[in-house]
């Protein structure tokens, strides 16, 4: 374990100080901090506990956790909250136990959680189901943290018996629930609080965040490759400190390298909120309501802390963890590890027979049908009443007009495809698909045309799982994912450079969203009103029933 001792500006979040000091490190652990007279020379500029992402799907960074870490620890993340639901709706406990394995492999904090909601509903094909007994074990491990987002809301609101005992499994464990709500107000939030639930990450206006923060219930912040909600809610940390958090929640590999909980840390303070209570929201706040072992760079805490350039651009120049050095200067210090996949797909390759939309078995009304609107930023989809175009006694996509097919392909056994249309992708040309689906990760698909759709979607077939695109005459690519089809063992730097080439290819075809792949990866996400694709059909999330079904 690491020894030394470092001088610099410390920053103090609890006395709300700034003061030059000696830190004194013996054995990982902080034994000594000493205040120094000012103009006394220090070895670095401004020295801060490290950041942590408050609620993350490590897999929807494309990377397996030890990759993550590498990535993270260079914007001076020190540890995470995070949620295994992703590779648990496809691996089940065998996942779980996977994430948590891997990530003890690196020097980097991962707190995971038991996923409360495999499957996430029963309106789609998992890989898996946990239930209560099963989380009610996983609860018990000394290296699972808190029961992660009860997104089954309407569960608790209705004291579901299985979603009942899951809740009370961590309480009595003594660990926290994590919420998702979206747009839940008034008395029904009050309700879905009071049953023990203790933050919200889904808040994406004010107005909502408010109504819940007046239950008690704290808010984290959200700022991912698809979902943004840092404008609309950062103000509340002016005027809530001990109630907000910040999180990724769902990161894919280019926009992690870009920048990670420092990002919004720079972006609050440039708002003119105080520097101490946004640093209270990125370091201290998720320490605290988790209760997870990580220093706050007080005395006889844990060497988790990171030196900064200055206190507005939030610059890393170094970051140590249990006094290690893991990151310097813009490099990671953490050496990749190997590990070993773990899979659940059998799925055989689709034809253009089985991508139709036969007039008939698709509602319309006048000839307009329902279409979802995907929304730059969001992942909330309204429902479009939309002139359709048919072909050959067939709906088919329509680039001139933006309304494009979407299909959803169950990857764990053969059945029919189920098809719909979305707007906004803006694809004048090709397609692209992906096993990184939420919840249930089936393959999900959009294209300008049905041969471009079966070429992207057999390719990720043959690669057991991936992302990928195609357009005829084009550079077309596809970037495999052969753990659980939602990670890669590669090198987290190197999937960043392909996923960026798939991302500006796809852009090039005409797609205007910022991250067409991640918003792609939320289009069959059925807990998000309001209307959505699963593998079993075209899905109302405000009646929580179909409006088509596949086959």
């Amino acid at each position: 374990m690491a020894s030394f001792s470092i001088s610099g500006q410390l920053v103090d979040i609890f006395r709300k100080q700034v003061y030059p000091a000696r830190i004194t490190v013996q054995d990982g652990v902080i034994k000594q901090i000493t205040p120094l007279e000012a103009g006394t020379p220090l070895d670095v500029p401004y020295i801060l506990p490290g950041f942590i992402d408050s609620h993350v799907h490590v897999e929807s960074s494309l990377l397996i956790p030890s990759e993550f870490a590498r990535l993270a620890v260079v914007h001076g993340t020190v540890g995470t909250i995070s949620d295994p639901h992703e590779i648990a709706n496809v691996c089940g406990m065998e996942g779980v136990l996977f994430m948590i394995e891997n990530g003890k492999q690196v020097p980097f904090k991962f707190h995971f959680g038991a996923p409360s909601c495999v499957p996430a509903t029963i309106f789609e094909t998992a890989g898996a189901s946990l239930n209560s007994a099963e989380v009610s074990s996983l609860l018990q491990r000394n290296d699972i943290w808190y029961l992660s987002e009860m997104m089954n809301f309407p569960g608790v609101l209705h004291g579901d018996a299985e979603v009942m005992k899951k809740i009370a499994a961590s309480h009595a464990a003594g660990k926290p629930v994590d919420g998702h709500a979206p747009g839940l107000r008034g008395e029904q939030a009050r309700q879905y609080i009071e049953a023990g639930i203790s933050t919200d990450h889904e808040c994406f206006t004010l107005e909502e965040a408010v109504d819940k923060l007046q239950y008690g219930m704290k808010i984290i912040i959200r700022e991912g490759s698809a979902a943004k909600n840092f404008e609309a809610l950062v103000e509340l940390v002016e005027d809530h400190p001990n109630s907000m958090m910040f999180c990724s929640d769902d990161k894919h590999p280019d926009s992690l390298i870009a920048g990670h909980i420092n990002q919004l840390c720079a972006r609050a303070v440039a708002k003119g909120i105080d520097v101490f209570k946004v640093l209270k929201a990125a370091c201290v706040n998720p320490v605290l309501h988790y209760r997870i072992p990580v220093g706050l760079l007080r005395e006889n805490d844990p060497a988790d802390f990171i030196v900064v350039k200055d206190l507005t651009s939030f610059e890393v120049i170094r970051t140590y963890i249990n006094g290690q050095l893991v990151a310097e200067e813009g490099k990671t210090l953490i050496p990749s590890v190997p590990a070993v996949a773990i899979n659940r797909f059998d799925c055989t390759p689709v034809t253009l027979e089985d991508l139709q939309i036969p007039v008939n078995s698709y509602p319309s009304s006048e000839g307009k049908i329902p279409v979802i609107e995907a929304l730059d930023g969001q992942l909330i989809t309204p429902r479009l009443q939309l002139t359709g175009k048919i072909a050959d006694g067939c709906w088919v996509s329509d680039p001139e007009q933006d309304i494009l097919k979407i299909v959803v392909v169950n990857r764990y056994h053969h059945a029919p495809v189920a098809g719909a249309f979305v707007r906004n992708f803006g694809l004048k040309k090709g397609a692209l698909a992906s096993t990184v689906a939420h919840d249930s990760h089936n393959i999900v698909a959009v294209g300008a045309d049905d041969q471009s759709l079966v070429e992207a979607i057999n390719a990720v077939i043959r690669e057991q799982g991936g992302i990928s695109c195609y357009a005829a005459e084009t550079a077309s690519k596809v970037l495999g994912l052969p753990v659980a089809g939602l990670m890669t063992t590669q090198d987290g730097y190197a999937v960043a450079d392909v996923y960026t080439e798939m991302d500006q290819l796809v852009k090039s075809w005409g797609s205007g969203l910022g991250a067409p792949f991640m918003t792609l990866s939320f289009m069959a996400l059925l807990v998000i009103p309001h209307l959505k694709l699963s593998d079993k059909g075209l899905f109302d999330g405000d009646r929580f029933s179909f409006v088509t079904e596949a086959g």
